[in-house]
């Protein structure tokens, strides 16, 4: 066991630790300009059919705006706990439609005459319900299933969060969001409310992500930590990642060019084999009650 003691449950990062949301994100906005430009229902001025000519680069600088939002919205609610609550899903409707109004692909007031009307820009929101996973995610997820509670903690609402385990196919034991807890990580609330809802010590708790600020958050409440590397994901500088790898506060290091979760349960002692590539393709996902636990659990 590559960890000691060996943990009791796996909590996890969702967004850019488990699923892709760059590429995603990127492609869908792509898409539905596309769709929206040749729709020939539609009536889009010439000077927002100009501004929309964007490359697919051009696309995914807005996706990494977007998530960009999500970072200082999360953080300044985790900060300042009087803050008015908002879930993540009514920021990015809000975030959207302030980046495409700056990008004068919308005008405010005039739903019917930007690049697309309320009701599709509050589709395109939704995007993030349905993000593809990396490849070893699901695979991953299942092997680790057989030896701990493997659980969301993100700061996704539980919606968000519960759409994404059934598009991806994720098979989470438990699903918990930051919104159970009245805050947002990195607030210490979030990490030891996921522990005392599994009934569990701190030091019996795994969190695995792909951001250190995250990790760094969980080891501070007593947590076990694991950082998998996601390409483009961490916001440390290389000089801060080095620190962080020779201070010794992550407990488990899975690197870039290792497969991801499926390493991850090879280091901590479990086989991953056919059967379970076999189940990642021939089963649902369960269905998760209102405290997180999965419907057979309840």
């Amino acid at each position: 066991m590559a960890l000691s003691p060996a943990p009791r449950a796996l909590l996890f990062d969702v967004f850019g630790t488990c699923v892709d949301w760059r590429s995603t994100v990127t492609r869908e906005l792509e898409k539905a300009a596309h769709i929206a430009l040749n729709d020939p229902a539609k009536s889009i001025a010439s000077r927002i059919r100009l501004q929309a000519d964007y490359t697919t680069e051009d696309w995914g600088k807005l996706a990494q705006e977007w998530r960009n939002t999500y970072k200082v919205f999360t953080k300044a609610l985790a900060n300042d706990p009087t803050t008015p609550w908002k879930t993540v899903d009514e920021h990015h409707l809000d975030s959207l439609k302030k980046l495409l109004t700056e990008r004068h692909l919308i005008r405010e007031g005039e739903p019917d005459a930007g690049l697309w009307n309320d009701e599709e820009i509050r589709a395109l929101s939704l995007i993030w319900h349905h993000l593809d996973p990396w490849p070893d995610t699901s695979t991953g997820i299942d092997a680790l299933n057989e030896r701990f509670y493997t659980c969301t903690l993100s700061n996704g609402n539980l919606s968000l969060l519960a759409d994404m385990a059934s598009y991806a196919r994720m098979n989470w034991t438990h699903i918990f969001s930051a919104e159970q807890f009245g805050s947002y990580k990195p607030s210490p609330s979030v990490y030891l409310g996921a522990a005392a809802k599994l009934g569990l010590n701190p030091a019996e708790c795994a969190m695995v992500a792909c951001h250190l600020n995250d990790l760094r958050a969980a080891k501070n409440c007593g947590f076990q930590t694991i950082y998998v590397e996601r390409p483009l994901e961490e916001d440390y500088s290389e000089q801060e990642v080095a620190a962080a790898r020779s201070g010794g506060w992550v407990d488990l290091w899975v690197e870039a060019g290792q497969d991801g979760f499926i390493t991850l349960a090879q280091k901590l002692g479990i086989e991953v084999s056919r059967h379970h590539q076999r189940r990642r393709s021939g089963s649902a996902p369960p269905g998760f009650g209102s405290d997180g636990r999965t419907e057979a659990e309840s």
